[in-house]
């Protein structure tokens, strides 16, 4: 009888442990992740590489890289489509939040920081390093042939050339209008396109000017040149700087902590002269955005 007395107990205490435990490991599970970017060359290598770090330590990783432009890529992450990708503080603070452009960068990344977490509930991790300038591109043999150096010098030739402009700019405190009346240019056409398209267009002729990044890869590899911006009109009170960090879901952060942990050292690692070098490698190598991500991350020692 004392035997059994004995059982009971001895029976409820190992369901309790394994019931502990199971909470446990269940607690330490790691949540899937969705990593998004947008659908231009440097996304994709900043996207891969965000994916790359949380796969490395030991995430399950959904890829949803190349979805579209900012609207896109911050509605999907709103709904829950994402959990993480990589946005401009720029194009956060003037299309999204409908701001008015802030001169300051750092003041700038706080003041979407702080809009994003209240009226989103997504946080901003640490800037990765470089800033995306963004500049008027030409075609190096017209540039050349009129010995067009600066934005100023476009001018005189302004009335006979067609400018490419981003479809996302008009939403950027009207850049277009106010670019043409700091220089007063007056081109002959303007053609809003997407973003992905512009490149391909000036090298076909079917724009002779276009306002772009000036880390793109693909200035090189189509032989174009970034104009000198004279009176500085990028970067200043019409434009403001683009810093690039890692867009995060609050409710992850609260589930997994440590992703602001993984992501994070990447912060100021990536420098304008190296974002460059690994679009180009890209567009001009034309080798696998997510390889070029994975060979920057080793040789970095981020992953193994």
């Amino acid at each position: 009888m004392q035997e059994a007395r004995w059982i009971l107990p001895a029976v409820v205490l190992i369901f309790v442990f394994f019931a502990v435990s199971f909470e446990e490991v269940k607690g330490q599970e790691k949540p899937g992740i969705v990593v998004g970017s947008k659908g231009f060359t440097e996304q994709l290598i900043l996207g891969n590489m965000v994916a790359l770090l949380m796969e490395n330590n030991g995430f399950k990783v959904d890829r949803k890289v190349g979805l579209g432009g900012t609207v896109i890529c911050h509605e999907a992450i709103v709904r829950g489509d994402l959990n993480v990708y990589v946005e401009y503080t720029g194009a956060a603070l003037t299309t999204i939040l409908k701001r008015e452009v802030i001169g300051d960068p750092e003041q700038t990344y706080q003041a979407v920081k702080k809009d994003y977490e209240e009226k989103f509930k997504l946080t901003w991790l640490k800037p990765l390093g470089f800033k995306e300038p963004f500049g008027i591109v030409i075609r190096k043999e017209d540039a050349d042939r009129l010995k067009i150096t600066k934005i100023s010098d476009l001018k005189p030739y302004a009335k006979n050339f067609v400018i490419g402009i981003s479809i996302e700019f008009p939403a950027r405190n009207s850049v277009f209008r106010l670019l043409a009346k700091e220089y007063d240019l007056k081109f002959k056409d303007q053609k809003p396109m997407d973003f992905g398209l512009v490149y391909k267009a000036i090298a076909e002729k079917q724009v002779d000017v276009t306002m772009a990044n000036s880390t793109d890869g693909q200035i090189s590899a189509f032989n174009l040149v970034v104009l000198e911006d004279d009176p500085r009109f990028f970067g200043l009170r019409f434009v403001p700087t683009y810093y690039a960090a890692p867009v995060v879901r609050m409710d992850l952060l609260e589930k997994a902590p440590q992703v602001a942990d993984i992501l994070n050292p990447l912060g100021g690692k990536i420098s304008e002269g190296t974002m460059t070098s690994l679009n180009y490698t890209v567009d001009g190598k034309k080798q696998v955005a997510e390889d070029v991500a994975q060979e920057f991350l080793k040789n970095r020692n981020f992953i193994k």
